[in-house]
């Protein structure tokens, strides 16, 4: 079955440390190679992920990458330019909008 054009959102509360975190990447970056346009949100534990370089380099290979603004506050992170900030509004509409949705903890 032909990947090229389907959407994929990811889901992400873990943070780099943890086997979720790794997991989550590897999906995404499969996914990018196979065709698929990915969605990556970073919520509660995971925003602490957005700054990992392997993420960002996902990112220059045309992933999406969005950080839950409320979740980073609450943790004293930085809003910076790592991601697009976004709430649970948009994530609601990523998966209403993707073919698949998976998450990672």
């Amino acid at each position: 079955m032909p990947l090229r054009g389907k959407k994929l959102c990811v889901l992400l509360s873990a943070p780099p440390d943890r086997k979720g975190f790794q997991h989550g990447l590897g999906v995404a970056e499969a996914a990018l190679i196979a065709g698929v346009e990915v969605y990556f949100y970073c919520i509660d534990e995971g925003v602490q992920s957005l700054a990992e370089p392997r993420l960002q380099a996902l990112v220059l290979r045309g992933l999406k990458l969005y950080g839950c603004a409320y979740s980073a506050r609450l943790r004293r992170l930085p809003i910076d330019d790592k991601s697009n900030w976004a709430g649970l509004a948009l994530l609601s509409d990523l998966i209403a909008a993707t073919d698949k949705m998976v998450a990672f903890s």
